[in-house]
Order: C-alpha cells, then structure tokens, then sequence
C-alpha cells in the first residue's frame, strides 16, 4: 500500500457497501419466505464446502437495525442490498407476499433515517425453486416472472430506493450455475446454457420498463467482468482470447447497450423484438471487478474454445485470486473505448477480496492485506476518471463476513467480522481504513 494520500474523488461521488439477500438475512422460513434454488443446492450433500446451509448465516433479518447502524458509522452514503425473490413471491408468481415486503420496507427506512441511499438488486441469484421447477432460466416464461415481481417490488419501494439493479452477475449465473453446475442450480450445461443468457437479459430488459412505469429512480444493471490476459501468441491463442472476452465481458453488454449479441452465440431462442427489449436505455451501468483471467488456446479435445489458466506474479486472497488492481483501471478505460457515447455512467458495484481473518486475544481484528487491496482498488477508480471514464460510485465487497455461496463461511469478504455462532460484530481496521477515506472527501 502507497503511503501517499488517497486522491481526491469528484463531488458527489457514491461510497457503498454491498451484500446479497441470501448470503446474510438468513431466516429462511420466516414470514412466509418459500424456498430458493440456493436452499435447495446447500441442502444437496456434498455441494457446499463446509457442509453448511445459508438457513441462519448473519442473521440480517432479524438484526437489520444492528447492520445499519454499521453503515451509518462507516459514513457511506448508499447500500448495495439484494430483494430475496422468495420472500416477494414465495412460488414465484402470484400476488406479493405483503410480510416478505414489510421487511424490505422497515429496511429502506431505516436506512434513509441514516441519511443512505437504499441501492436495490432485484436478483442476486436466489431464484423461487417452484420456477425452476418448471425449468428456471432456460424457460423463456422466467422472464416474463421476474418482470412481475419487479412490478410488485417497486410499487411498494419505488418510491424511497433510489436506484434499481436488475440482475446481478448474470455472466456468473450462468457459467457456475448453468455450464459448470459449481453453483445452483447445478446444471451442467456448458456451451448449451445460452438460453440462460438470453432469458436473463430479456428479464433485464422487461423489469426495466416495469421499474420505471413505478419508479422516478434510475435502473442499472450490475455485470461482473475480467480482462482477458492471453498466455501464447498464436492464432489459436488470439481465437481464444477472443472467445473468452466475448462469453465473460461481452455476452451482457453489448445486447444491453444496443449491439446485439457478439458472433458465435447461438441465436435460435432470440425472437423478432427481444434485442430492442434488451437494449431498453439504462442509466448506470454496475462493474464488480475481482481479477483478470489468464487464457490459452485448448486441448484438442476440450468442449470449450479456450482454456483458463492461473495469473503468476501476483499477491493471492484466501479464494486463491490474484491482486491486480490495475486491471480495474484497464477494465473501466477498456469498456469506455469499447462502447463510447454508448456507455452510460458507471458504479463500482462489487470490489473485494477474502482472507482468513480473526480476532486477536484482545478482540480485535486486524486485516492490512484488504487495507492494501481497497487503497489499490480505490487508485485504479481514480486513475480511470483522469484517463476520462465516468465513474461515480465504488461498492465494497462486503459489508459483513457472510456466507460465501458453495464455499459457506470458509471465506470472509468483510469489513465487519462476524462469529457465525454468537452473530457479534467485529468492525475489522479495514473497516476504520475505510471510514477515514470517506471522511475525508
């Protein structure tokens, strides 16, 4: 970490935290909540690292109060939360469940009481299991559900979140969720999951008109991409490169700013009309950035066109990823050369890494490894806004160590330590680190 002061970032720039519905609020039952495809997969034995399920994890739901007034001590000014679908419409259609909403209510609230803006992501993954029962994403009619639900959440909320994401990580959701079955659902699909990629975004695009028929707020969607680091200089190397560029970064953007979808996706499930649905205007585009991906050309017998292969030369968090934080910068600078007048404004919506944190024998916990990496991440932004990116908002990955989806709670992204078995809140030295760089604007 540079002991130079942090650049300044523009007025009104928007310091965050991020988390997701099922990796905190627990409660799984409570209220009339119906079951997801998540609950589904972590009681599936042998799926989850530790064996453990996302039934209890921070118990969010029962101490939100507890959560905000976290937040409120970082001085943030906006929280990043996801909308658990199940809690909305326990079976995925129907009428709203009005209990399910009531906890979403008292959230929002309290957190404008705080003085933060509530930054609502619709889908973090955690989709009704009865809609996947009649085949999830890959069943077109999913659209038109999430579409509805969005409808029912914003009529209750629309008035007070003060911006809207659609989808989170859709890339993610359909590679680890639908090619390589590591996340649920646990479809093992590869190549031939693109109907999930075209049903998510049509989704997207038909919750985009719903939230702005009931809500003045602006609509984002937030994308999770990775540049493309090509080990080898052949054509078979450059063909894989660009292969992978075009499933990880391109797939869900390009359909989103207007330009159909890149060459080589199958388009037999795209209908008259779907791409102009897709490309409804958005007003913030939302990056999570974690690292760049190494890629080759593959075996001669790979399924796949290109092969991934690990990043040498740099620091590792507990996941394993590389440190780089210069690949956000390259990443921001990438998409607006890329996209041009076309890119709308952009949010840091996801940045953060993990490692095996804990407390000391005086109770606290010390983490100077996501100190360096924020101070890094935070660099890379300011860089991008003098090289000319619209940037206007950086989201922390997490707000609270939580429960790290196939992983369970081997892994901790948060500023906030959290002893899973007693639920006490440990606010880390990162979480100070970050708090004075707040202040300081």
């Amino acid at each position: 970490m540079t002991t130079t002061p942090m650049p300044a970032f523009p007025t009104g720039f928007r310091w965050g935290v991020s988390t997701s519905a099922y990796q905190i609020e627990g409660a799984a039952t409570a209220d009339g909540r119906g079951p997801s495809i998540w609950d589904t997969f972590a009681h599936t034995p042998g799926r989850i690292a530790d064996h453990s399920t996302g039934d209890v994890t921070c118990d969010h739901y029962h101490r939100h109060r507890e959560d905000v007034a976290l937040m409120a001590g970082l001085g943030i000014s906006a929280y990043r939360f996801s909308i658990a679908w199940p809690r909305v419409q326990p079976r995925g259609t129907g009428a709203a469940n009005p209990a399910g909403l009531d906890f979403y209510d008292r959230l929002v609230d309290d957190l404008l009481a705080a003085g933060i803006d509530p930054v609502a992501t619709l889908f973090h993954w955690d989709l009704p299991q009865p809609l996947e029962e009649t085949g999830g994403w890959l069943n077109r009619d999913t659209a038109d559900r999430f579409a509805e639900y969005a409808d029912l959440t914003a009529a209750r909320l629309g008035d007070r979140v003060k911006l809207w994401i659609t989808l989170n990580e859709p890339f993610v959701h359909l590679s680890l969720g639908h090619a390589t079955g590591v996340h649920a659902p646990g479809r093992f699909l590869l190549l031939d999951a693109f109907p999930v990629a075209h049903h998510q975004l049509l989704g997207h695009g038909l919750a985009v008109s719903a939230l702005r028929a009931r809500s003045t707020s602006p609509v984002a969607i937030a994308n999770n991409y990775s540049p493309v680091v090509r080990y080898g200089d052949t054509d078979a190397d450059r063909a894989a490169a660009l292969a992978y560029d075009a499933l990880h970064n391109r797939l869900f953007t390009d359909p989103l700013l207007g330009q159909g979808y890149p060459p080589g996706f199958d388009p037999a499930v795209v209908r008259d009309g779907d791409l102009d649905v897709i490309a409804a205007p958005i007003d913030v585009l939302g990056v999570n950035y974690y690292n760049p991906t190494g890629v080759r050309a593959p075996e001669q017998d790979s399924p796949l066109p290109f092969e991934v292969v690990p990043l040498d030369g740099y620091p590792r968090t507990a996941f394993d990823w590389p440190v780089v934080p210069d690949g956000l910068r390259d990443l921001l600078v990438g998409l607006r050369d890329r996209y041009g007048d076309a890119l709308p404004e952009i949010q840091i919506t996801e940045s953060g890494c993990a490692y095996d944190d804990a407390p000391d024998a005086d109770g606290r916990v010390h983490d100077p490894e996501r100190i360096a990496y924020l101070d890094g991440h935070l660099r890379a932004v300011r860089a991008a806004i003098d090289e000319g990116v619209d940037v206007t908002g950086y989201f922390v990955w997490s707000l609270l160590d939580n429960w790290e989806w196939a992983e369970g709670f081997t892994k901790r992204f948060g500023l906030v330590h959290v002893d899973f078995d007693s639920q006490v809140r440990t606010p880390k030295s990162s979480y100070a680190w970050y708090r004075d760089q707040i202040v300081r604007r």
